[in-house]
């Protein structure tokens, strides 16, 4: 496939590795913040966008979850990369040098025992794969990198470790966002849908308008809550099911949900990740 897709970070970033593994024949392009990955993508200057969500250590990305409800554009596939943390260095750099090592705080939290073991200090960096630029333009032995080994070899680091993850399954899962939506899309396997939806101010009503979904046999595999306008009083939700609009049990689900929520959108039909989700 053709066209452009923005990511968040610099080249080397696993949102660059995500582009690669699921959009091999599109150019990547780099963008300082999320912010910049929606608009690109919302005023056509490139043809989709990759937003990284949830990291299976770390959790959710709470910048992205804050920008989808609002961001204008639609989910048209997620994929799961599994994180792979390598150590960073200049060439010849030996690990008993290394004093400090830059990334995001988010890859700090999910390779904390390798840290720890090794007694380094930390800096919080925008972006790892700037961090590992950084990095490259020092020449210090004592600083280094946790990045992808593609980081690595597009500024000419040495790897010193690989896959320092605390966990083995490190996965990041991200969504493909494009400004055109598709509800009547159908894939081979499973479909997921994700929605938002602001919940009637009366007693029992998140309960009651979830029950639906159970009652009909509907796996939700996300639900999260979101204050709206500061308020301590109105909360949004995204969820994230199963199954298609058009299936019989969702109708029935989406319906039922409608009548316990002032508001109700659906921001992507998709198809499942198999090689995370099976």
């Amino acid at each position: 496939m053709r066209g452009r897709i923005a990511f968040q970070g610099e080249p080397g970033a696993y949102s660059h590795q995500a582009c690669r593994q699921a959009r091999p024949g599109m150019e990547a392009v780099p963008c300082p913040t999320f912010e910049d990955v929606v608009d690109l993508t919302r005023r056509g200057e490139v043809d989709l966008g990759m937003l990284a969500v949830e990291n299976s250590t770390y959790g959710r990305v709470a910048d992205v979850h804050t920008l989808l409800p609002h961001s204008g554009l639609y989910i048209v596939d997620e994929a799961f990369v599994r994180v792979h943390i390598a150590l960073l260095a200049v060439p010849g750099t030996r690990l008993d040098q290394v004093r400090r090592v830059r990334c995001m705080s988010i890859l700090h939290g999910q390779c904390r025992g390798f840290i720890r073991r090794h007694g380094l200090a930390t800096m919080n960096a925008h972006d790892n794969a700037a961090g590992a630029r950084e990095v490259a333009e020092l020449g210090d032995p004592a600083e280094a990198a946790l990045a992808s080994e593609l980081a690595g070899e597009i500024y000419g680091l040495d790897v010193l470790a690989r896959e320092i993850e605390d966990q083995a399954n490190n996965t990041t899962r991200f969504l493909v966002m494009s400004r055109d939506r598709d509800l009547s899309r159908r894939g081979p396997g499973t479909m997921m849908t994700s929605f938002t939806f602001e919940v009637r101010n009366i007693p029992a009503a998140l309960y009651k308008a979830l029950g639906g979904f159970a009652t009909n046999g509907i796996n939700m595999t996300k639900l999260e809550s979101y204050m709206v306008g500061g308020s301590f009083t109105a909360t949004q939700f995204l969820a994230d099911i199963e199954g298609h609009p058009e299936d019989a049990n969702v109708a029935r689900a989406f319906e039922e949900l409608a009548y316990f929520t002032s508001s109700f959108d659906i921001l992507g039909v998709y198809p499942a990740d198999r090689s995370a989700r099976g």
